[in-house]
């Protein structure tokens, strides 16, 4: 007779080769055969304990039924905590705000499962959520480390949230310079506090990162935007697979787990719970993909959709902006790009100078006058978007950055991908042509409108109308001082600050085309910030309902970040 053990993970199947039996293992999605200690390997689930509970030949042992009751036992324990329609926390959740009802629930999955997702659309705070469950955690004395992975775009923001929210002793460090500097940054925690880790997607697979990673055994891994994570065979795919390993608590937090097939779920769960889907890419496919094309090499359908999502929805929480019933009618949201060497070197120059000639203006007895310092402060947010004018009078520009671009394009893929429509806001023309390219490059030629002050008052009709009524045309790209007043654009519930002018009322205008009679959905703003940069104050000023114009006499200082 074989026996089912519990493995190092999941279960596993040894025992005298019998052609029944290898036919019955074979119907398990996520088997394993490993040649080399001679044992089938697949998931530790109730469908594959009800499976081979029906085999004679087979000895599944306590142990093995043990962890699968407990795997049960939670996972019902959630099923309880999403159909409940007025939710508490199970446990007090150390965060300094009221969290909504949504929040809630998210909080509790995530801690009464040692693994779990929360795929909750963008504006719905899934952050603040993991923040409360690793802290939960921490106080609990369930974990001492915990790491973020995230987009290169959001590292500041994970700083911002744990500053803001977590009402528990903490320790955050962003891990995003050189690789050396990188790990010496995981040394010297304090002891008295959660010690937390946030890098970027792209550096986790790098071998001498990954084994420092590895070395500081973090008890808790947190994988932000998972999406990134889609494809199972990419470098830092891998490497959040190994890593996954390592940690006994895991989270993913996406609004949009599928981007372009149910098979993007695969290798996020393989980081989350291999005892979901298995390990095998290819028994998985095999299970919910049909094949055919050529070589019957290419996915052509897809079937046993509802188990899919039964499994992938056992340890999640779906929640979208229309479903939030709690949420605001509109979110603002901050993205991050750093600008490269370069373009930051063009920057600093340009800084030094400005100051040098305002100071020396001072000396002189002269006035600051907010045109003058707006001038000046304009030709630093040309640089943040890419573009500068050319220093022979041509009118030509040059690009000098592509920063904010990659991440606007990292942006529409996801949003795009979950079925939206979306409007880009930007201020100045080279912009706007560069974002034309992203459009096209993504969505195709026609997939997109752009309105500008070259844009006669007949086209943006039309192009407002094939906007909002034409489901092929899926971005609008906006001037903001031009496209301001005067449109309608629900068609879309997110929309994204390429750039912004110095003028509140514009800025405020811009948001309204969106946010008006007509829209079905809470609205998200998303702003693409430069780090370290004139972005951040301008922003900072308009989220205080002033115009700039009327704070940069008194403060210019702090547009060009130079202490008194």
């Amino acid at each position: 007779m074989g026996v089912i053990t519990a493995g190092d993970s999941g279960l596993e199947y040894r025992g005298r080769y019998d052609p029944y039996v290898v036919q019955v293992i074979k119907q398990i999605p996520g088997r394993v055969w490993d040649p080399k200690r001679k044992v089938w390997r697949f998931p530790a689930n109730l469908d594959v304990l009800r499976l081979l509970d029906k085999v004679p030949q087979i000895d599944i042992t306590a142990e093995a039924r043990a962890i699968i009751q407990r795997k049960q036992e939670a996972e019902m324990m959630a099923q309880s905590v999403k159909e409940d329609d007025s939710p508490e926390p199970v446990k007090p959740m150390p965060i300094k705000v009221k969290p909504f009802a949504h929040q809630v629930k998210g909080f509790n999955i995530g801690i009464t499962l040692d693994n779990a997702g929360l795929l909750m659309e963008q504006g719905c705070g899934k952050s603040l959520t993991a923040v409360a469950i690793a802290g939960r955690r921490y106080l609990d004395g369930q974990v001492k480390r915990v790491l973020v992975v995230a987009p290169l775009s959001v590292l500041p923001v994970w700083q911002r949230e744990f500053k803001d929210y977590a009402d528990y002793p903490h320790d955050v460090r962003v891990l995003n310079s050189s690789i050396e500097k990188r790990i010496a940054a995981l040394a010297g925690f304090p002891d008295d506090v959660l010690q937390v880790a946030v890098i970027n997607y792209e550096a986790v697979w790098r071998e001498e990162m990954f084994k420092a990673l590895r070395k500081w055994h973090p008890d808790m891994i947190i994988a932000d935007e998972s999406q990134k994570i889609k494809g199972p065979s990419t470098k830092q795919s891998k490497g959040m697979h190994r890593l996954g390993e390592v940690a006994k608590y895991k989270l993913i937090l996406t609004g949009t787990p599928v981007t372009a097939s149910p098979m993007d779920f695969f290798s996020q769960y393989k980081f989350l719970d291999p005892d979901i889907f298995g390990k095998s890419y290819y028994a998985f496919r095999n299970r919910y993909a049909v094949m055919g094309g050529y070589k019957n090499k290419q996915v052509v359908g897809y079937q046993n959709k509802d188990e899919l999502i039964r499994k992938a929805h056992s340890i999640a929480y779906r929640i979208t902006k229309a479903e939030a019933l709690d949420l605001p009618e509109t979110v603002d949201q901050e993205l991050y790009c750093s600008l490269e060497h370069k373009a930051n070197q063009y920057y600093q120059e340009m800084v030094n100078f400005n100051v040098a000639q305002i100071e020396a203006e001072n000396k002189q007895g002269r006035q600051i006058i907010a045109t003058n310092v707006l001038t000046r402060l304009l030709r630093l947010q040309q640089i943040t978007g890419g573009f500068l004018p050319r220093d022979d009078n041509s009118g030509k520009q040059i690009q000098v950055s592509s920063a904010k671009l990659n991440l606007l394009q990292d942006i529409l893929e996801d949003v795009l991908g979950a079925g939206k429509k979306v409007v880009i806001f930007a201020r100045f023309i080279p912009e706007i042509h560069a974002i034309e390219d992203v459009a096209r490059k993504i969505a195709g030629d026609n997939s997109y409108y752009a309105i500008t002050g070259a844009v006669g008052m007949e086209d943006r009709g039309k192009a407002v109308e094939e906007f909002q009524n034409n489901p092929a045309v899926k971005i609008c790209i906006a001037q903001i001082q031009t496209a301001g007043l005067g449109i309608t654009l629900t068609a879309a519930d997110t929309g994204i600050f390429y750039s912004m002018d110095f003028s509140y009322a514009n800025y405020d205008q811009a948001k309204a085309r969106l946010h008006r009679i007509g829209q079905q959905n809470k609205v998200t703003y998303i702003h693409l910030l430069a780090q370290g940069t004139v972005d951040e104050k301008v922003y900072n000023v308009l989220k205080q309902k002033k115009s700039v114009a009327d704070d940069v006499v008194d403060n210019w200082r702090q547009y060009f970040r130079v202490e008194e």
